[in-house]
């Protein structure tokens, strides 16, 4: 094999044998070594047009901080990712990788393993680094939601001198990132992530949910000056089918967040997981591990070409002893107290329609039944807007989470923002438009002219927002 060839074979990242980490929640994927990151991160063209940044929705430097890998400069690698990425020690495990889809070498071969590079470059480097906020301001600022949104708003305002308060529902901080399971993400990263930012006047409050503990008007009289709504799409979704009540039904995020806080969960023996999107991998990879033995089904009305998980998680799925049936729809859950079996529709695949998606359309007369003593609804989430003021105006983004329907992600309110996103850094990037909407309007109120992100580090110059080579955004919130 020649030189040129081998660019087009990614370095294999290590990971648990299948029969043995479905033993308990051991992290899937290992690490790189030093040598095995540094011919990864040789791979990489270096294009002059970056299309790893454009996909990233925090235009995160990947390019960048490949080519430092690549030459062993792993201190460099550390800190260029930190200057943008305030939760990258968390990203690296659970991110999308957006990057990946687009990059110039996944058209030729494989991508390149950026997301496992930035994984290198923080465990390799100096990672445990001091972000330095600028000269203290006056105006206290409120978030609501300690979740990636709210976290990066509250880094994006920290850097800025802003007193910020985060009151999160929960009684630990990460919102739904709390329902990530530790095969993925073991559980101390973003902790690691938050020491960071120990110089920030931030306080955090769990256990408060706005709209029952906090009113807007309430946090207004307390004085803060921009209140950030970062609530997200927690609360459940049903299909509306007979049946969705019985004793045996579980919503899957609060399945998995129960799991993650050592709640203790019961399960029968034939489990089937309702949908077909990351949280559904989660919920039968995770019903795996906590009831051994048990037969589990991830059911999807879709064929798994037109599941919205994640090719890397459904790829780790199949060796774990799960069964997919795809092309079926829920009818019905049957059972007189508790869950005895489910009926579906079987489905086919129609034309495809506005969006380019193939429709589905039910097969006459063709309904399947599954028995199964536990379902898992994993069919999508929306926001609980219990007690929030409909003078708000609040839209509902396309994965059911609240955000401003005006420029910045504000509200109808004067000094009401709210933001959310589809994915953890999309969040991200939603909260770090939100952040810098609520700096210029605090600088508006007061007479002061906004400025560009400060170096994170304290250094006398911002960085560059975004890197040489960038054109334009390649992703949609």
């Amino acid at each position: 094999m020649t030189a040129a060839d081998s660019r087009y074979l990614r370095i294999e990242v290590p990971e648990e044998p299948a029969r043995e980490r479905t033993t308990d929640f051991r992290e899937v994927l290992r690490s790189y070594t030093r040598e095995e990151a540094m011919l990864e991160g040789q791979r990489c063209l270096q294009c002059a047009l970056p299309f790893c940044v454009e996909a990233c929705p925090i235009t995160q430097d990947c390019r960048g901080y490949i080519g430092l890998v690549a030459e062993g400069r792993f201190d460099e690698a550390a800190r260029l990712t930190l200057r943008e990425n305030p939760l990258a020690t968390t990203l690296c495990k659970v991110c999308y990788h957006y990057c990946e889809d687009a990059c110039v070498m996944k058209g030729r071969g494989v991508p390149i393993a950026i997301r496992h590079l930035k994984r290198a470059a923080l465990e390799f480097g100096t990672s445990d680094l001091e972000y330095v906020p600028s000269a203290p301001k006056s105006q206290r600022i409120a978030i609501v939601g300690a979740g990636p949104a709210g976290l990066m708003a509250a880094w994006e305002l920290g850097l800025r001198g802003y007193p910020v308060t985060l009151f999160e529902a929960q009684p630990a901080i990460g919102g739904q990132a709390g329902a990530i399971p530790h095969y993925r993400m073991p559980n101390h990263e973003l902790l690691v992530d938050l020491q960071r930012m120990r110089t920030f006047d931030l306080t955090f409050v769990e256990g408060r949910r706005v709209g029952v503990d906090l009113t807007i008007d309430g946090l207004r009289r307390e004085g803060y000056r921009a209140i950030l709504l970062t609530i997200g799409a927690s609360k459940a979704s049903y299909p509306g089918i007979p049946g969705e009540n019985l004793t045996g039904v579980l919503p899957a995020l609060d399945f998995l967040y129960d799991v993650n806080q050592g709640r203790a969960v019961v399960l029968g023996r034939k489990i089937v997981v309702v949908g077909g999107g990351d949280v559904a991998v989660d919920a039968v990879r995770t019903s795996r591990r906590i009831a051994p033995g048990a037969h589990v089904t991830m059911a999807y009305r879709r064929t798994r070409g037109e599941s919205p998980a994640g090719e890397e998680e459904i790829r780790e799925t199949e060796p774990e002893g799960i069964e997919f049936r795809w092309l079926l729809a829920p009818k019905a859950i049957l059972g007189s107290t508790r869950v005895e079996g489910m009926e579906f529709q079987r489905m086919e695949l129609g034309a495809p329609d506005a969006s380019g998606r193939r429709a589905v359309r039910p097969v006459e007369g063709a309904i399947e039944t599954i028995p199964c003593d536990t379902v898992i609804l994993a069919i999508g989430e929306k926001a609980d807007l219990t007690g929030m003021p409909a003078e708000l105006g609040l839209k509902i983004g396309n994965k059911g989470w609240p955000e401003g329907g005006r420029p910045g992600y504000a509200t109808e309110a004067e000094g009401v923002f709210a933001a959310g996103g589809r994915s953890v850094v999309h969040a991200m990037a939603a909260g770090t438009k939100a952040a810098e909407a609520i700096d210029a309007y605090l600088c508006r109120c007061d007479g002061r002219v906004p400025g560009p992100r400060p170096d994170p580090f304290g250094g006398p110059e911002p960085p560059p927002a975004v890197p040489e080579g960038y054109s334009a955004p390649a992703w949609k919130p």
